[in-house]
């Protein structure tokens, strides 16, 4: 059998693999220190669960709009004016199923074969298949780590050619927790007014920021044309396993991803839907109990990486991942690459991280400490042990 080009541009997501032999270390008995999955380990607020329980007795179990119920939509506009200032409308929102799927409709209804769009590095893993998908191609922009990792419009701006169609900025970035300053974001959009190309803000780790900073989104500049912002609830609210994410952008671009929704997933899960507006209109007082561990868990786990001699760890501005260099016990021990480190580092020390490469840099690991205190201490003294041995 022949497959399709399309696929065969793509690779299964390093963090999914990581994922999968970590569940099946733990299903034969093995303790496993999981720094793999970036989920948050806290449950659902109780009052989003109770949401869905009463959709389910009240019977809201059919088929909804594909675009999302006009309930939810209205919450997403209203929470996104209330926390950053924007005003978009309903028809200016599309309720997707999970953030992913919002990234990948935007860059499937813009990105023909040969389109450039400019990539930062590090990236989300599925940024670079998702435009190989669609037959474009990635241009990468490496970020510096003694600039910890921070975007800069200036360097975008040397990338861009009559080809680029889109500039994609994760912020805070998954997997480095950079946060891109607001100056800069503003730049950005500029530069995509001025070169008439789109510019893709993911704000799916958008409300954790750390040392006080304010949570920003582009949202309120009021641009249409050249702004499309894609959100989840996953992360938020704990809310991985329910799949709701939206688009915010101009009506004719979600025309075109409505299209393409209607002929793949259809409308997100009608409980989940409702889950969802209770989890925007309701108390919001679990994301800065959130917040806080967060905080709490980075500063033990960054300390406990830059203990370990020879590893390099930038202090991240948000989300919940640290992304250490440990390029130092590269080519040691029959260690040939990341990947073969990582590879041992499980198989030897039972902790799971996720392999740099699969991220665009070949010297780094990502460890998400959205897990608890006890398993962030284990986990250190296991890699502390593990690069003393190798």
């Amino acid at each position: 059998m022949e497959f399709s080009q399309r696929t065969s541009r793509i690779s299964v997501s390093s963090t999914l693999a990581v994922v999968q032999k970590a569940t099946q270390l733990k299903a034969s008995g093995i303790n496993v220190v999981d720094f793999g999955a970036g989920e948050p380990d806290f449950p659902t607020p109780e009052n989003i669960k109770n949401a869905a329980i009463a959709a389910i007795h009240g019977n809201f179990t059919k088929y909804t709009p594909t675009s999302g119920i006009k309930e939810l939509k209205e919450a997403i506009v209203e929470r996104h004016a209330k926390d950053f200032g924007s005003k978009y409308t309903i028809e200016e929102c599309l309720v997707t199923v999970g953030g992913k799927q919002a990234v990948f409709e935007a860059v499937a209804a813009t990105i023909d074969h040969g389109d450039e769009v400019i990539l930062p590095v590090p990236y989300w893993v599925s940024y670079l298949d998702i435009v190989n998908y669609a037959g474009g191609k990635v241009v990468p922009l490496l970020t510096r780590e003694e600039d910890n990792f921070e975007l800069r419009a200036s360097e975008v701006e040397k990338l861009i050619t009559p080809k680029t169609r889109m500039i994609i900025v994760n912020s805070p970035n998954n997997p480095t927790g950079a946060v891109v300053p607001p100056a800069e974001m503003e730049k950005l959009l500029a530069l995509a007014v001025q070169h008439n190309i789109l510019l893709m803000s993911d704000e799916c780790y958008c409300q954790f920021l750390y040392e006080g900073q304010k949570p920003f989104s582009l949202g309120h500049s009021g641009n249409r044309e050249n702004l499309i912002i894609t959100g989840s609830l996953s992360k938020t609210y704990a809310m991985t396993g329910w799949r709701v994410g939206f688009a915010l952008g101009a009506k004719k671009l979600l025309s075109h991803m409505l299209n393409l929704q209607s002929h793949s997933t259809s409308n997100t899960t009608s409980i989940s839907q409702k889950a969802a507006v209770e989890a925007l209109r309701g108390p919001q007082d679990s994301v800065q109990v959130m917040l806080a561990e967060y905080q709490r868990r980075r500063d033990r786990i960054v300390a406990g990486l830059r203990a370990i001699p020879g590893i390099k760890c930038a202090m991240p501005a948000g989300a919940f991942y640290v992304y250490p260099n440990i390029g130092a016990y590269l080519k040691r021990n029959g260690v040939a690459d990341c990947q073969a480190l990582v590879d041992k580092l499980l198989d030897k020390a039972h902790v799971a991280v996720v392999p740099g490469p699969g991220f665009g840099t070949e010297e780094h690991i990502r460890i998400s400490y959205a897990t608890s205190m006890e398993n962030i201490e284990e986990g250190l003294q296991r890699m502390k042990k593990f690069f003393a041995e190798l």
